[in-house]
């Protein structure tokens, strides 16, 4: 079968590269660049704990080395400190580093993978599909006809494949502009994230009233303005001027020595594609949405786009057409991003407004903090990872069901596993393999070897309902999981969402959900897939 083409070499192609080549699906990556990317220290992402673990996973390189774990973070108002938060193991920590650092891991570890051909300077101008297949042209000094199973635009905001598949892209321009400078220095917050609204000192120039600083390694920090409304030119001398002022503000008078790195003026778009999937073209990361406004980050989103569409394009390659799988991208990806940039654009009017009846509410300020906070550190409705309970993956109610910490449809909780093979390892290193997992909660055996209870209680009867699925399965065992009783059996979907959790070994039901997941059944879906074809 042919490979799958994915049109762009920024970090979510790239991921969605190595996702499927560890899925055993051959890819073709469209690089229009040289194959490598222009260190910019201002040009950094953070990445939510769920997305840092699947970039660590992927690439095999920890890449805390490589970026920031924020110690904590400061939000303040004038000369108050609104609210402190402290990392630590029930504080999971946002890893902030710089995006060259972050493509740079991928790349190394695409350049070990067979599976994966990167076809630098290489501009997509054309494609066409059929029932078959799809065919790529590309512009260039390799120039030249590419034939795929599936192509995916990762290509960025000007994205040609949404071009060229007549997809439009509405939204709103130029929701927030901000000042980024990228500097080294000693700040009186070390390793700390600050948020600083209303800072107490006089900004020369345009100012909206807000900075952040989010350290990175080596005493680099990367400092934003917010900017007002309209396109006021940001000078270098501006911006240095703007540097000085918050480095002294901050140190209580003096200006501490610093080495400027790196400058830019970031604009934040917010909008969202109409379709992200026409037959076997489909959209992802920045092609397919932007956000940003408020602390959001678009590429935790990116990065979740590729972790959602490699195991069903992956399931879709090795075993023929799901089509109920593959429209399932669509519907589960784009109501997670719908609902980021609503709760967004509701809460902008409240915290950009300025003055007027909200600057007096008694608490307000407080309830403004909350709000960037959470888009900042990735929690509520700005920020925190989507679920996708109203799925059409989602299984029906099942007699067996019972109610855990996590939601249905949501991320699982990272705990202690046991592995078939007897070997403890984070659930999550379990993901990602296009194999359902199949996680039994049992008290007491992480102090036994596994051959001591492999044989004994449920064990056996859930071995071989396992190994009846409709789909790959793993056998998993845990000591607990928050929330579950003991002998809580759990279904977790390759992309580690929690597909539903039962009270003890119910094969009818465990059959049910698994095959709800993967779409329906599996013959059925791949000989309605070939019926099509042959019309």
């Amino acid at each position: 079968m042919d490979p799958v083409i994915i049109v762009g070499a920024g970090p979510v192609g790239l991921t969605l590269a190595l996702a499927l080549a560890r899925q055993e699906v051959p890819c073709v990556v469209l690089d229009e660049g040289p194959g490598k990317d222009e260190p910019r220290a201002a040009r950094t992402v953070v990445l939510r704990e769920d997305t840092a673990a699947l970039m660590e996973r992927l690439t095999g390189m920890p890449l805390a080395r490589a970026g920031a774990h924020w110690a904590g973070w400061r939000s303040m108002r004038r000369k108050q400190v609104m609210r402190e938060v402290v990392f630590d193991d029930t504080e999971p920590s946002p890893l902030h580093i710089a995006q060259h650092v972050l493509t740079g891991a991928l790349r190394a570890a695409l350049a070990d993978e067979r599976l994966v051909n990167i076809a630098v300077d290489s501009r997509l101008d054309t494609l066409e599909q059929e029932s078959s297949g799809v065919t790529a042209h590309t512009r260039g000094p390799k120039g030249t006809w590419w034939r795929g199973s599936y192509l995916v635009g990762c290509d960025g905001p000007r994205s040609t494949v949404r071009k060229i598949q007549d997809i439009r892209f509405p939204g709103r321009t130029a929701v927030e502009r901000h000042a980024v400078a990228a500097l080294r220095t000693e700040l009186p917050w070390y390793d700390e994230a600050l948020l600083h609204r209303l800072p107490p000192w006089r900004m020369s120039g345009p100012s909206a009233g807000e900075i952040t600083a989010r350290p990175l390694p080596d005493g680099v920090w990367r400092l934003d303005w917010l900017l007002p409304p309209g396109k006021d030119l940001v000078t270098p001398e501006l911006l240095l001027t703007r540097i000085r002022e918050t480095l002294a503000g901050w140190a209580g008078g003096t200006t501490p020595p610093y080495e400027l790195l790196d400058t830019g003026v970031h604009t934040v778009h917010h909008r969202l594609a109409r379709r992200w999937r026409a037959d076997r073209v489909f959209l992802a990361g920045d092609a397919a949405h932007l956000l940003g406004a408020l602390g959001t980050h678009g590429l935790d989103e990116g990065l979740r786009d590729a972790d959602n569409l490699a195991w069903k394009l992956a399931l879709a390659w090795h075993h023929g057409p799901h089509e109920a799988l593959l429209d399932s991208y669509q519907t589960e990806r784009r109501a997670v991003v719908a609902a980021r940039l609503r709760a967004a654009d509701q809460a902008l009017p409240l915290l950009r407004g300025g003055g007027g009846l909200r600057a007096v509410v008694p608490g307000s300020s407080r309830g403004h903090d909350t709000l960037l906070t959470e888009g900042h550190l990735g929690q509520g409705q700005l920020g925190a990872p989507g679920g996708y309970a109203d799925s059409p993956l989602a299984p029906p109610p099942l007699e067996g069901q019972v109610p855990v910490d996590t939601p249905l449809g949501a991320p699982v909780t990272d705990v202690r596993v046991t592995a078939e093979d007897g070997t403890f390892v984070r659930l999550r290193d379990r993901l990602g393999r296009g194999a359902l997992l199949v996680v039994l909660i049992a008290p007491g055996t992480g102090v036994w070897e596994r051959k001591h209870w492999v044989s004994a209680g449920i064990m056996p009867q859930l071995a071989a309902a396992v190994t009846a699925l409709p789909h790959p399965a793993e056998l998993l065992v845990a000591e607990s999981y928050p929330g579950a009783a003991a002998h809580t059996v759990l279904l977790v979907r390759p992309d580690g969402h929690l597909v539903t959790a039962l009270g003890g070994v119910r094969p009818a039901d465990l059959y049910a959900a698994a095959e709800a997941t993967v779409g329906g059944p599996v013959k059925a879906q791949a000989e309605a897939g070939a019926s099509a074809g042959s019309r």
